[in-house]
């Protein structure tokens, strides 16, 4: 579906050219760089506009929301013609769009939610993603005690979520074969913050833990690390990400399942659809956009693409696609799943 997008796109735009582009220049301000997936996405970004024959600026706000307000005044300053925002915090971004509304510069909300009719959300489903995560680990382990460990409590994406793994969990809550024992917000989804607080659940559980809903691949990390040096690791983790580490974790035995959001759609797609913007599409004219009400009510033209969640049974896909090599992957690995049998 990703390919065909792309085709479309770029069919609509004439990307094969180039030359209407050559003008634009489309600015992209990032949270943070912390995590792995972030160089990936940014790689995908800069190719489509490469092909586009657009200009590329950013600014890393590491991890602080006053500081990616003035990155965006910097990048409006510098007279960007769209905007692509990875929202450190969601509920203090609202400026920075206004800014950019002021000025007429389209604005893209990047993998994570802007509540504003006036961006364009481009994301994966993460709600699916949280339903994914339960039901790889729920069919490893029907019963006993889990623990949530959630995403950072600024992002609207660690409520998608949790909502989702929340859904898959419901029939056993009620039916008394799982209880909830632990849950905690990940300040900033820091591995270290993931890691305090499962070390905290496992300390007030007497370790009587028997699988952990971690939200992503760097809190996973930090779960398993807890799970670790109690003697625990293996019990189910999910992740998402499709970070590397977490992907030899699930070839080691010690991560159940990381959805896998292959960043290099995400990235191209963002691209292709800030220059279609710059260039003075309507949203709605986007291939592949659809309408979508936020969970505050907010109508937003938006579009979602599908995630793969990779467990053991099917690592061999993310070493195919040539998102990971499989000396990667299976460093480490003695006997383990294929491709590192």
């Amino acid at each position: 579906m990703n390919r065909i997008l792309t085709a479309a796109i770029a069919a609509t735009v004439g990307f094969g050219s180039g030359a209407w582009a050559d003008s634009l220049t489309i600015g992209v301000s990032w949270s943070n760089f912390q995590e792995e997936r972030w160089q990936t996405d940014e790689a995908a970004i800069r190719a489509a506009l490469d092909d586009a024959g657009a200009a590329y600026v950013s600014a890393d706000a590491q991890s602080s929301s006053s500081k990616q307000l003035s990155d965006i005044e910097s990048l409006i300053a510098q007279g960007v013609d769209a905007l692509i925002v990875l929202a450190q915090d969601a509920a203090a971004i609202g400026p920075a769009v206004e800014a950019a509304a002021d000025e007429g510069i389209p604005v893209i909300a990047y993998d994570r939610l802007i509540e504003d009719d006036r961006a364009f959300y481009l994301t994966f489903d993460n709600v699916e993603v949280g339903r994914m995560q339960a039901r790889a680990v729920l069919e490893q382990q029907p019963s006993g005690n889990y623990v949530m460990i959630k995403g950072s409590p600024t992002d609207p994406n660690a409520d998608f979520l949790r909502g989702g793994q929340q859904e898959v969990l419901q029939d056993a809550i009620d039916a008394g074969d799982i209880t909830i024992v632990g849950e905690a917000y990940t300040d900033g989804w820091l591995p270290a913050n993931a890691q305090r607080n499962m070390e905290q659940i496992l300390t007030a559980q007497d370790n009587m833990v028997d699988a952990v809903v971690a939200s992503n691949d760097g809190t996973a990390g930090g779960v398993v690390a807890a799970l670790t040096a109690q003697g625990m690791d293996g019990i189910p983790v999910s992740g998402q990400d499709g970070d590397h580490a977490a992907l030899n974790r699930i070839a080691l035995g010690t991560q159940t399942v990381s959805v896998w959001k292959d960043a290099r759609d995400l990235g191209r797609a963002a691209g292709e659809i800030a220059v279609q913007l710059a260039g003075g599409t309507a949203m709605m004219d986007i291939e592949g956009s659809e309408m979508w009400t936020s969970p505050g009510g907010t109508e937003m033209v938006s579009m979602f693409l599908e995630p793969v969640p990779i467990t053991a049974d099917n690592l061999s896909l993310v070493v195919d696609a040539g998102w990971i090599s499989q000396e990667a992957l299976c460093q480490g690995v003695s006997g383990g799943p294929a491709p590192c049998d």
